[in-house]
């Protein structure tokens, strides 16, 4: 019997835990070139030393090859790092399994 990986819903979170790194995949909103970023838990992503429940926050800010539009992702994590609050602008996160389809056309 075989079983099929659940799919991650993305508007719950959309970073994957890969040990010291969250991989986050997204799509410009401008010329619709993919990214696959891999951010390092304590380099990219810096304590948070204000008040509020999150630990870390990640403030980064991405621009493709194709075009000049500059992607900016916002996000708060746990401890855990797990996502708290996160918003993209100038730009629309995708899942791992959009990432991989639109790479190999």
């Amino acid at each position: 019997m075989f079983f099929k990986k659940k799919r991650k819903d993305i508007t719950k979170s959309p970073f994957y835990d890969k040990g010291d790194t969250l991989v986050v995949h997204f799509r410009c909103s401008k010329c619709g070139e993919i990214f696959r970023s891999h951010l390092r838990k304590f380099y990219d992503i810096s304590v948070n030393y204000g008040s509020g429940k999150a630990a870390y926050k990640l403030d980064k800010e991405f621009i493709g090859s194709k075009c000049q539009n500059k992607i900016q992702i916002y996000a708060e994590f746990t401890r855990s790092f797990k996502a708290l609050s996160f918003d993209i602008i100038g730009g629309n996160f995708i899942s791992e399994e959009e990432y991989n389809v639109d790479k190999t056309k």
